[in-house]
C-alpha cells in the first residue's frame, strides 16, 4: 500500500455541515467511492479519494438510525491481495465526518410537491494520493455490515519518453463537422462541386472523433468537458477538476490533477499560456488552473491564475500560467464586492497588464503577460471587423471607466503573442499553450450563426498562421498542434434561402416558400465577387459578403420560440427570445428580432431563451509528434492521455522514486 500512496498531511480539508445530494452516476447506491467505478489514471497522477455512506430517512431507500461509521476501504491490485486503509500509513489522512444534512433528491414529482428526501452522510477523504504501477486496481467500500461498492480503477501503461517539445490545444468551443462544412462553403469558392481552395483544417494529416458523454449525463457542458480533455477524469455538469461529492462546500470536492499541473511539476521550467475570446472566468481557460464543482465561482477562477490554485486549495506548488490573454475584466477590476484589485496582484508579481492590442503587441516577451481586454466576452469577429460601428457605445473599456473598447485583438494576434511570450521564455523545456473560440458556442446557443461561422472561420485562419509562425521559429517539426471541440451543437445546412422572395411576402406560409432544397438550392452566393465585397489578402478565407440574396437554411435542432429570416444580423448579436412581461423565467419569440422572417415554435422548456449543446461526436485535427495517436474514434479523456504520453508525463514507479526524493516524500 505504502508503494501506491504519496500523500501530503497538510492537504487536509474539513467539510461543510450543510449538504446538497443528488444521486449522481459515480454514486449509484448508499455507499460511495470517488474516484468511481471506470476510472483511468496516469500513472503519478495525483487525486483525492473520498468515501460516502448515506442514509435517507425518507423515501424509498430510508433507513432506521445513522448512516454507518465504521465502514471500511480497501484497494487491491488484481491479482495481488486487498490492503485495508485502515493500516497506519494511511490512518492519519482519514477524516470522519458525521452529519445530518438535509439533500435533496432530484425527481421532478418530489420537486413539484416541495418534498425533497432528507439523507444523513458520513464520510472520510484522502487527499493528494496517487497510483504508480500500471494495471487495473479494484477499490471496494463496505458498510452496513455486508453492503459493497466496489470502484474499478485503471492506470494506463504509456511510454515514458517525451516526443513533443510544445503542444498547441486549440479548442472551437461547440465546433461540429457540419459548422466546419457550413464555414468552408461561405468561405472558399467551389467550380461544379469542386472547391479552388481548402480550409487550414481540411490539411492536416490527421483525423479522428471524440465521444463528449460526461460522467452522469450523456449532454455535456463546457466545465465536464473541459475537465475532461485536460486531466482524463469525466465529472459533473458545471464541475472544473473534481468529483461533485455531498458536500455543499463548492472546494472541498475530491480533486485530480490537470495536464498543465502534471507537466510544471515534470518539467519545473516549463511554460503554460491560456488564451480565449471568452471572459478569463469561463469554463473552458478556467479548467486549465481551477479546482471547484461550481464553475459560477468567478473570483476562484481569476485567483487560480494568479497563485495556481495554492492559498486557496493547498492542493500543487505550480504557480500559474506565463500569458493569460482574454476578457471579462469585470472580473479582475476591485469592487465593494470584489475586494481585489487584480491588474495591481498580477502587475506585483511581474505580470505586464495590457488593455488593448497595442499595449499587447508592444508587451516584451521575455516577460509575463495578462492581457484582458474588454468587459464581457469579445466582441466578434464579424462586428470587429465587418459592422464596425456594432462596437461604439458599448463602454465596455477594461480599465472600468465608461469609454469603448475598440483596439481590440483577434484570436489570431493573441495567439500569436503567447507563442512569442512562451517560446522567449521557455525554449529549453517547452510549452503548453491552449487557444479557444469561445464564441462559435456562445453564438450558436443564440442561433446567431453568421457570427458562429465567423468566429469559426478565425479559428482556422489562427491556425493557419499558428503553422506559419512555428514554421519561422523552427519549431513546428517539435509541435504536436491539436484543433477540437469539447462539445457540439445540433447545427446543419439543409439548402439555401431566397431573402429577397421572403422579405417580399408577409403569410408565413409563403415566406417558407423561399427555402430552396436539392437541386434548388443553388450554389453560394458568399464568395461571388462584387462591386460591395470585401476582399482579403492571398490565403485568408473569409466570406466575399455576408448578406448575399441567396443565404444558407440552416439551423439547431433545439430552440427556444424565435422568428427567422436567415439573414445576418448587422446590428449586432442576435438575442432570439425575450421573457415575457411579468412571468419570470418563461420565453417567447423576441418582437425585434428577425422581424422580417417567420415564426418557428420552439422545441425546448419555455424557461429556455437560448438552444442547447447536443449528443454529437466532435472532430479532432493532428499534426506534429504523435499525430498518429489522435485518428479514429475515442473518448474525451483519451485527449489527455495522448497529450501527456507524448510529453513524457506518465510516472512508473522508478520515476516516482525520483519525483518523490525531489520533494523529499517517501514513497
Amino acid at each position: 500500500m505504502r508503494a501506491l500512496f504519496v500523500s501530503v498531511l497538510a492537504c487536509l480539508m474539513a467539510c461543510a455541515t450543510a449538504q446538497t445530494f443528488q444521486r449522481l452516476g459515480g454514486c449509484p447506491d448508499l455507499g460511495c467511492i470517488f474516484p468511481p467505478d471506470q476510472v483511468d489514471f496516469l500513472a503519478g497522477q495525483f487525486f483525492d479519494i473520498r468515501l460516502e455512506v448515506h442514509s435517507p430517512i425518507n423515501g424509498s431507500e430510508a433507513r432506521v438510525g445513522e448512516p454507518d461509521p465504521n465502514f471500511s476501504f480497501t484497494i487491491s491490485k488484481k491479482g495481488g491481495n486487498a490492503v485495508s486503509a485502515t493500516e497506519q500509513d494511511i490512518s492519519a489522512l482519514v477524516l470522519t465526518l458525521l452529519r445530518r444534512p438535509e439533500l435533496t433528491r432530484t425527481d421532478l414529482f418530489a420537486q413539484d410537491a416541495e418534498k425533497p428526501s432528507l439523507v444523513n452522510v458520513t464520510a472520510k477523504a484522502y487527499r493528494r494520493v496517487a497510483l504508480y504501477e500500471p494495471g487495473d486496481y479494484e477499490a471496494t467500500l463496505t458498510y452496513y455490515g455486508t453492503q459493497k461498492t466496489v470502484a474499478n480503477w485503471h492506470v494506463r501503461d504509456l511510454p515514458t519518453k517525451r516526443r513533443a517539445k510544445n503542444v498547441i490545444l486549440f479548442i472551437g468551443d461547440g465546433m461540429t463537422t457540419n459548422m466546419i462544412t457550413a464555414a468552408r462553403l461561405m468561405a472558399h469558392r467551389s467550380i461544379n462541386g469542386k472547391y479552388m481552395t481548402k480550409m487550414a483544417l481540411d490539411k492536416f494529416p490527421v483525423l479522428g472523433h471524440q465521444m463528449t458523454h460526461s460522467m452522469d449525463s450523456f449532454i455535456t457542458d463546457s466545465a465536464n468537458s473541459a475537465t475532461a480533455l485536460y486531466t482524463g477524469h469525466k465529472s459533473t455538469v458545471n464541475a472544473l477538476n473534481v468529483y461533485v461529492d455531498s458536500s455543499k462546500d463548492p472546494f472541498d470536492d475530491p480533486k485530480f490533477e490537470i495536464i498543465t499541473e502534471i507537466f510544471r511539476r515534470h518539467f519545473p521550467h516549463s511554460g503554460v499560456g491560456i488564451v480565449t475570446t471568452a471572459f478569463l472566468a469561463d469554463a473552458t481557460p478556467a479548467a486549465l488552473t481551477a479546482h471547484t464543482s461550481k464553475r459560477s465561482e468567478l473570483d476562484h477562477v481569476i485567483s487560480a491564475y494568479y497563485d495556481g490554485g495554492v492559498n486557496n486549495l493547498n492542493w500543487t506548488n505550480w504557480d500559474g500560467p506565463d500569458v493569460v490573454l482574454g476578457t471579462g475584466a469585470e472580473n479582475f477590476l476591485q469592487t465593494k464586492d470584489a475586494p481585489r484589485d487584480y491588474y495591481k496582484l498580477f502587475s506585483e508579481k511581474g505580470y505586464n497588464v495590457a488593455w488593448n492590442n497595442t499595449a499587447m503587441q508592444n508587451a516584451p516577451s521575455d516577460e509575463k503577460l495578462l492581457g484582458v481586454f474588454q468587459t464581457s466576452n469579445l466582441a466578434l469577429w464579424l462586428d470587429r471587423n465587418i459592422y464596425k460601428e456594432n462596437l461604439n457605445n458599448q463602454s465596455n473599456y477594461p480599465d472600468g471607466s465608461d469609454r469603448d473598447a475598440t483596439d481590440l485583438p483577434g484570436l489570431k494576434e493573441m495567439t500569436l503573442k503567447a507563442i512569442d511570450v512562451l517560446q522567449e521564455r521557455h525554449d529549453d523545456e517547452g510549452w503548453f499553450l491552449m487557444s479557444e473560440a469561445a464564441s462559435i458556442d456562445k453564438q450558436m446557443h443564440t442561433l446567431d450563426y453568421d457570427r458562429a461561422l465567423g468566429e469559426l472561420l478565425e479559428l482556422d485562419d489562427t491556425v493557419r498562421a499558428t503553422i506559419e509562425k512555428l514554421q519561422s521559429l523552427g519549431q513546428l517539426e517539435d509541435t504536436l498542434i491539436l484543433v477540437t471541440a469539447d462539445h457540439g451543437h445540433g447545427f446543419d445546412v439543409t439548402g439555401s434561402v431566397d431573402t429577397k422572395y421572403m422579405n417580399a411576402h408577409h403569410d408565413d406560409r409563403d415566406k417558407r416558400r423561399s427555402i430552396g432544397n436539392y437541386r434548388e438550392s443553388g450554389l453560394s452566393q458568399y464568395t461571388v465577387d462584387g462591386p460591395d465585397a470585401l476582399q482579403y489578402s492571398d490565403g485568408v478565407h473569409f466570406p466575399a459578403r455576408w448578406d448575399p440574396r441567396y443565404t444558407l437554411h440552416s439551423g439547431v435542432v433545439a430552440f427556444p420560440d424565435h422568428r427567422e429570416n436567415y439573414q445576418v444580423h448587422s446590428e449586432g448579436p442576435r438575442l432570439p427570445a425575450d421573457e415575457v412581461k411579468g412571468k419570470k423565467d418563461d420565453f417567447y419569440v423576441s418582437y425585434k428580432d428577425a422581424v422580417t422572417g417567420f415564426l418557428i415554435n420552439g422545441t425546448l422548456p419555455v424557461d429556455a431563451d437560448q438552444g442547447v449543446h447536443s449528443l454529437t461526436d466532435v472532430p479532432v485535427f493532428a499534426q506534429g509528434p504523435c499525430q498518429e495517436l489522435f485518428g479514429g474514434v475515442y473518448n474525451s479523456i483519451d485527449i489527455f492521455f495522448h497529450i501527456a504520453e507524448c510529453l513524457g508525463l506518465s510516472e512508473t514507479q522508478g520515476r516516482a522514486a525520483e519525483s518523490c526524493a525531489a520533494q523529499g516524500v517517501k514513497a
